[in-house]
């Protein structure tokens, strides 16, 4: 009978929306039919009014709470299927219930980058504007979820990766990663993408013992192959200056 109720408040509320016309007064008189209270004007009167009305905000907080879980689950879909707008849409509508969620904010920071790689020029007019907006969109949900959770290691990570190689501030990214790494001291991703930025910022020392890092605790063949070159290529532009 609950499960009824919250989702009939849910299509009174949605009409109630979408008609202009009706004015709070019928919206009031449905109310009062629905819940039987019309004028208390005694004390058990006004008791029960105030105990049917509670039972009825009780119920719209339930059923605003499951759309919102909805919203989350269903941009999680679009986010699954790679349909990156509809993500960004999708977990837009989820922060209107979820205004403090980290992870809703990580994820925007997510799709609004992916976008920015899908926001061509078509006009062909030489603007970049729409990408810039989009990188800056990440940006600000990507600290948005750091300040919410300051050690976000996830949120770190793609504030620093959308810094080093989107806009171009590495500076900015080496106390993000720095930060990172105390909480993730194992973070192998992290520790290149640090190194990159100590290069490019013309720390050599601190790229070189990075790279140092990398070797002894990647088990990838790879991954070492391409830290050993990169370590030399960061000695030759310490040496060349």
């Amino acid at each position: 009978m609950k499960n009824f109720c919250v989702v009939f408040l849910c299509a009174a509320f949605v009409f109630a929306l979408a008609s202009c016309t009706k004015s709070n007064k019928t919206i009031i008189r449905m109310q009062h039919l629905e819940e039987g209270v019309s004028s208390p004007t005694t004390i058990d009167e006004l008791k029960d009014a105030i105990r049917k009305y509670e039972e009825r905000v009780a119920d719209i907080q339930l059923a605003q709470s499951q759309i919102g879980i909805w919203y989350k689950i269903l941009a999680t879909r679009y986010l699954d299927k790679k349909m990156y707008g509809e993500a960004l849409k999708t977990f837009e509508k989820a922060l209107e219930f979820y205004p403090q969620n980290q992870n809703l904010y990580y994820y925007v920071g997510l799709c609004a980058g992916y976008m920015s790689h899908a926001a061509m020029d078509f006009d062909a007019n030489g603007s970049s504007e729409k990408r810039m907006n989009y990188l800056r969109l990440s940006e600000d949900a990507y600290k948005r979820a750091i300040e919410i959770e300051p050690r976000y290691a996830r949120a770190l990570y793609g504030l620093s990766v959308l810094y080093v190689f989107e806009l171009g501030e590495d500076e900015k990214a080496v106390p993000l990663l720095e930060r990172l790494l105390t909480i993730e001291t194992k973070n192998i991703d992290a520790m290149f993408v640090l190194a990159r930025a100590y290069y490019v910022t013309y720390q050599f020392d601190k790229a070189v013992a990075m790279y140092d890092q990398i070797i002894s605790l990647t088990k990838s063949k790879e991954r070492k192959a391409e830290a050993e070159a990169n370590r030399q290529t960061v000695l030759d532009a310490s040496y060349a200056n």
